[in-house]
């Protein structure tokens, strides 16, 4: 695909998509003539992850850079991998005031009160989880929410086992 389309199917702006190449973020589009390059669907994957590292992790450009240096290094491990994106996801995102950013917190407003968990109003938690899935609605991947109950029901079972071991080990 073009560089437009690629454009069009990411919502990524095409001087956007030019500076990720020339910042190291996207490979290039393997060229077709003296201007033109071809895309594929390696583009597009790594697009939606360097949007998504920018707005759901709030890393920045050379933070991101860092984190796909390391994905791309065959040689290390995945932890490591793992450590370094997760060392430079951090507090620093900026809150929208859109329709996706309401309408998130709508639905884990309701998740909370379906589900019968005890919150307060300002945990951050539930403003972390509203961000991220108003960060996949502009992403277009706002059907997540539909599976918000199974990784619900997930979390419950992985927080009774927590409950349980400490349980046992306070009463030993």
């Amino acid at each position: 695909m073009r560089i437009g389309e690629l454009s069009r199917k990411t919502g990524v702006p095409v001087p956007t998509i030019k500076y990720y190449v020339r910042e190291g973020l996207l490979r290039p589009g393997k060229l077709t003539s003296p201007n033109q390059a071809s895309y594929g669907e390696a583009h597009e994957r790594r697009l939606h992850l360097i949007r998504a590292l920018l707005d759901v992790g709030g890393m920045k450009v050379a933070e991101i850079a860092d984190v796909l240096n390391a994905m791309d290094d065959p040689a290390r491990p995945l932890h490591k991998v793992l450590g370094a994106a997760a060392s430079r996801l951090g507090p620093a995102y900026t809150e929208h005031d859109d329709t996706e950013s309401s309408a998130a917190h709508a639905v884990v407003a309701d998740l909370v009160s379906r589900r019968g968990w005890r919150t307060h109003e300002t945990n951050p938690a539930a403003a972390d989880l509203a961000k991220a899935l108003a960060a996949m609605a502009r992403l277009g991947h706002g059907a997540f929410v539909e599976v918000l109950d199974a990784y619900a029901d997930a979390a419950e079972q992985v927080a009774r086992a927590d409950l349980t071991y400490v349980d046992r080990r306070v009463a030993v």
